[in-house]
């Protein structure tokens, strides 16, 4: 099963400080959104009062057209992963996916069945009667979803689900959460703060500030077209810019930036990948000031020469193009003016 999602005008303040202010959010049934941001954003916040976990001061929630504001967390059609798995020490896997099931009565034969559906659908098949302790954190992790999703819930929230996880289980656990979310089909929302997992499992994400939601978008309209200066600092590593606007343009040496209205300065947003070395010699001057090496690319950091003192860019190339590069070496760099997000500042 699943359900829609309408938060409407929500608010919430803590010792007199806003955590949420009139946030209004629209979740189709099925859909997967991130709440993403930094720490202190409100995310987290709007997560426990979608829980029933922490309560609204202002605003509704309704989950297919029925206020579940003020309802009671064990009362409202969810399921929950949290960061810590939160498992049952003293229960095997098979015992622990089972038990939302026990509590609300079903009988044994359910039970059995549907926690072997869950454990065949994570691929936890050989570690059903091991304990947690006996479990990676991945397994753990694997465990804690399945049982989240064991009484079918309406609502899957994850909250920052994969932050304990070394790079390559949380990885592969991005994927399969992703996977497993798509085959059941339940709406979902988890809580991060990176936005690779963020672009990688959501629908759309919803991006936080200061208690707000700056913008919802989807993760490739987010990452070609941001809409505003804080998404596209925020989401794609981009390069920050800061330039005087003179007859409607930014300048950065020879390469001309076009601005909007008529604002005194600019912030020029590139992507590292957008920015290419021009072996020929032709481009804009810079200086290598460090190097480091990636793998398939290397991550140099440039200084260039702007109008009111030296700029920096942060680039990814190609390894294999630029093994001849090291600290202290001069490069051209050429930038397409399309590639790059203007905004008045």
């Amino acid at each position: 099963m699943s359900a829609t999602i309408d938060i409407q005008r929500l608010g919430k303040h803590y010792h007199g400080k806003p955590a949420l202010q009139d946030v209004n959010l629209s979740i189709a049934a099925g859909e997967m959104i991130a709440l993403l941001g930094a720490s202190g954003c409100g995310k987290t916040t709007l997560l426990r009062c979608i829980a029933g976990l922490a309560s609204p001061d202002e605003g509704r929630i309704l989950f297919g057209g029925r206020d579940i504001t003020h309802m009671p967390t064990q009362k409202r059609p969810i399921g929950m992963v949290f960061q810590a798995y939160a498992l049952f020490p003293n229960m095997t896997v098979t015992e622990n996916i089972g038990f939302p099931l026990k509590v609300r009565g079903a009988d044994a034969a359910k039970i059995r069945a549907r926690a072997g559906e869950l454990i065949e659908l994570v691929g936890l098949s050989e570690r059903a009667g091991h304990y947690p302790n006996q479990l990676s954190g991945g397994q753990q992790q694997r465990t804690a979803l399945a049982r989240a999703l064991a009484s079918d819930p309406d609502v899957l929230l994850l909250d920052e689900p994969l932050s304990a996880l070394d790079a390559v289980v949380r990885d592969h656990l991005r994927d399969e959460i992703r996977r497993i979310q798509q085959r059941v089909g339940t709406t979902a929302i988890i809580v991060t703060h990176d936005q690779s997992e963020a672009l990688a499992m959501a629908d759309r994400i919803a991006v936080m500030r200061a208690g707000r939601l700056e913008e919802v978008a989807s993760p490739d309209a987010l990452y070609e077209r941001p809409g505003s200066a804080f998404t596209a600092g925020f989401i794609g590593g981009r390069n920050r810019l800061e330039l005087p606007v003179r007859g409607g343009r930014a300048r950065l040496g020879a390469i001309e930036f076009e601005v909007a209205g008529s604002p005194e300065r600019a912030g020029i947003f590139l992507r590292a990948e957008d920015i290419h070395r021009n072996a020929s010699g032709v481009g804009e001057p810079a200086e290598v000031e460090a190097r480091l090496f990636q793998g398939q690319t290397t991550r140099f950091y440039l200084q260039l020469k702007g109008e009111e003192g030296p700029l920096r860019l942060r680039v990814d190339w190609p390894s294999r193009d630029c093994a001849d590069l090291a600290p202290g070496a001069r490069v051209h760099v050429a930038i397409d003016p399309k590639d790059a997000h203007v905004f008045p500042i």
